[in-house]
């Protein structure tokens, strides 16, 4: 039947080939956003990967499979876009009324944006190659794709195909038209990195499962403490390390003391709000919703949160622009 389709789209049928490429889309999806960690590069990236492979099918000479010919494309989409020097810029503090206080730093990755939890259906379930090292839901995490940001591009993409899709040497130096000591070295090196940057999160208490009575547990007391400001609360909730980010502005927050002054000054000024409940890569995440006098909620951003046991040890702010992508209004009536 593949062998049909495949003639059938070398003939120019472009149904035929939408059939052929199916079943690969969700997870080339995934992979462009992990190697570039934006969900908008990811989705040019694949769409940039099948025109490619469309109108370079006659170049597909089946020594290879059609999946592993996929991923070629898509990830040298991907270097390419890693390598451009037109990657977003870092954006300005934007909320009317608040003054965030004195970072603790300035954060290296500014372009970060979060990825629906639907959109991983079935591509979790995909079987790995011999040479994968990491978790299906470790790997999808916005601790680890916020890690790889920061690794030269070509470190990425061998990382990526091997330790994490599993791919073997002599494949993935075929993708990179590199040679497999090349690969090896740039393996070599990306783990060394990847594995200081997170040393921290191997220290802390495990996430409990997705969706079980104790991450609900945490989840329910964070929407209480957050939607009646109780600083308090939330501060008893959160690890004496606790990290907060918020690409694409670059300020972060280290520590219980500088997450409570981060919070204070949101809640600042009576500003009160709902929480709506979502998921953003394999994380509890929640749309925020400023309630204003004219009984409606007004959508403000995105959190997602990190869990170590039953406490937050990092939670990371997205601007309101990323709320459709979850199936979340822009405004919703106050409760």
């Amino acid at each position: 039947m593949t062998g049909d389709l495949m003639s059938q789209a070398r003939a120019g049928d472009g149904e035929a080939f939408r059939e052929l490429a199916e079943p690969y889309r969700r997870e080339l999806r995934v992979h462009c956003y992990r190697m570039l960690g934006s969900f908008q590069d990811a989705e040019d990236a694949l769409q940039d990967t099948l025109l490619a492979a469309w109108q370079g099918l006659e170049g597909f000479e089946g020594r290879s499979s059609l999946r592993t010919w996929l991923y070629r494309i898509a990830t040298n989409r991907c270097l390419n876009v890693r390598r451009s020097v037109s990657r977003r810029p870092a954006a300005e503090w934007d909320v009317p009324g608040v003054e965030p206080p004195a970072p603790t730093r300035l954060g290296e990755v500014v372009w970060l944006e979060p990825f629906p939890d639907p959109l991983f259906d079935g591509v979790l379930d995909v079987p790995l190659g011999p040479e994968a090292r990491y978790e299906q839901t470790e790997s999808i995490s916005l601790a680890f794709v916020t890690a790889l940001q920061v690794l030269p591009p070509r470190q990425v993409a061998v990382l990526i195909l091997r330790d994490v899709l599993g791919f073997r040497a002599g494949e993935v130096a075929g993708m990179l038209d590199s040679t497999v000591e090349s690969v090896n070295s740039a393996l070599k090196r990306a783990r060394s990195s990847l594995r200081n940057r997170l040393r921290p999160a191997a220290d802390r208490e495990p996430s409990p499962r997705s969706d079980s009575p104790s991450e609900d547990a945490v989840v329910v007391q964070f929407v209480r403490a957050w939607e009646s400001a109780d600083i308090d609360a939330l501060v008893a909730l959160l690890t004496d390390d606790v990290f907060i980010s918020m690409p694409p502005v670059p300020l972060e927050y280290e520590g219980r003391d500088a997450a409570a002054r981060f919070c204070t000054g949101i809640f600042g000024a009576e500003r009160r709000f709902d929480l709506v409940r979502t998921r953003a890569n394999g994380q509890p995440a929640f749309g925020a919703y400023l309630r204003g006098p004219d009984s409606i909620s007004h959508g403000t951003g995105l959190y997602v949160i990190d869990l170590a046991g039953d406490h937050i040890c990092a939670m990371t702010r997205f601007d309101n622009s990323v709320l459709p992508w979850f199936g979340l209004p822009r405004s919703l009536p106050s409760r």
